[in-house]
């Protein structure tokens, strides 16, 4: 069977290696005689499950002891809503800070839980580049400071940790998080849905210090509570057993790939790979300020787009699929999460090069 090179932007491509192990486990988990879709997340197997993957997710990003490690439900969207549920409850005020698409859908949820103040935005340029720090204007009164780490659509990400003084900064990091190693304790809650580099949809890990527990609003459902979830090692609920399986098998695969900082390595080629095809290009080009470029997402546009259809086509010929762009921002979109390999990102290079001399 030949499998296609898949630019997903999430549910993303997984390591094959990890397919291959869930395949053989897929009848029988270690001699268990069952799958893990079928056993008690009560049960001894599922409770090895779960400890294993905490554990590989504290050691990979180097999660202090006073953090919650929570692997949930409901992906970033939701977090939208849980997070200022738990949190905006002790001044009932929080700053956003705008960047693209993902993090004006963050502001607008929680705007239904308490005040918003708009921190920065970069909504000026098309969302096209990240808000300088300069640039934010901070509350002093505020729960806590959002921000979205990487904006898939747009293909803007910041490389850089924002200082927010006193006040929490929140990220949502669900589709740059494991791609190169982090600073958690600048962050007072991290969110990531795991379908970009952590395994399939249907699982959220929330990193969040424990001081920040203690202001959830009367109206947060029990199985959204924070601390009740951290109290009941994420099994306040039946959790999303088989998701945080394979999110271990991910993480493991990682880990033996010499961790986060391979990580940053093997992803930094990748987008330097394409940026300078895109720089050097008379046919393609990205529209994002240099500084602010996503490792993650790589936003392409091609100056004729009555060429759109026949570049697509042409790309999935060769073996190539999801190029197209997000339907609100258009032209193309390379997700080069960690599962993708260099070898792929230099098809489609090749590929791209080889379209722009045959239609010069």
């Amino acid at each position: 069977m030949s499998r296609v090179i898949n630019f997903s932007s999430g549910p993303a491509t997984l390591p094959e290696p990890v397919l291959k192990r869930a395949a053989a486990d897929m009848l029988d988990w270690r001699g268990s005689g069952m799958s893990v879709m079928e056993m008690s997340h009560r049960g001894p197997e599922f409770t090895e499950i779960l400890a294993h993957t905490q554990t590989l997710i504290r050691s990979l990003l180097g999660v202090p002891d006073n953090y919650a490690v929570l692997l949930m439900q409901g992906g970033a969207i939701a977090e939208n809503a849980i997070l200022p549920m738990n949190l905006i409850g002790k001044t009932g005020q929080a700053d956003y800070v705008l960047s693209g698409v993902w993090s004006e859908k963050s502001m607008k949820e929680a705007a239904k839980y308490g005040q918003i103040h708009l921190a920065a935005s970069s909504s000026s340029s098309g969302f096209l580049s990240m808000p300088r720090q300069t640039d934010w204007r901070l509350s002093a009164d505020a729960a806590y400071v959002h921000m979205c780490s990487n904006e898939t659509i747009g293909g803007v990400e910041c490389h850089w940790t924002p200082d927010t003084g006193s006040v929490p900064l929140v990220a949502d990091m669900s589709s740059n998080i494991m791609s190169a190693p982090l600073n958690v304790s600048r962050y007072g809650l991290i969110y990531a849905g795991a379908q970009k580099n952590m395994g399939p949809s249907g699982v959220t890990l929330v990193i969040v210090r424990r001081d920040l527990f203690g202001h959830a609003l009367d109206i947060t459902p029990s199985a959204f509570n924070y601390q009740l979830q951290d109290e009941q090692s994420s099994m306040y609920n039946t959790p999303p057993t088989y998701a945080i399986y394979i999110m271990g098998l991910v993480l493991q695969h990682i880990k033996e790939q010499g961790g986060l900082p391979a990580m940053q390595s093997h992803n930094q080629a990748k987008a330097e790979l394409l940026y300078e095809f895109l720089d050097h290009s008379a046919m393609f080009s990205n529209r994002v300020a240099r500084e602010d470029r996503s490792r993650m997402n790589v936003t392409f546009f091609l100056k004729d787009e009555s060429l759109n259809a026949a570049f697509l086509q042409g790309a999935e010929k060769e073996g190539m699929v999801q190029l197209r762009g997000h339907r609100s921002a258009g032209g193309m979109r390379a997700s080069i999460y960690n599962a993708m390999s260099l070898d792929s990102v230099q098809r489609l290079r090749d590929y791209m090069h080889w379209f722009e001399k045959d239609n010069a």
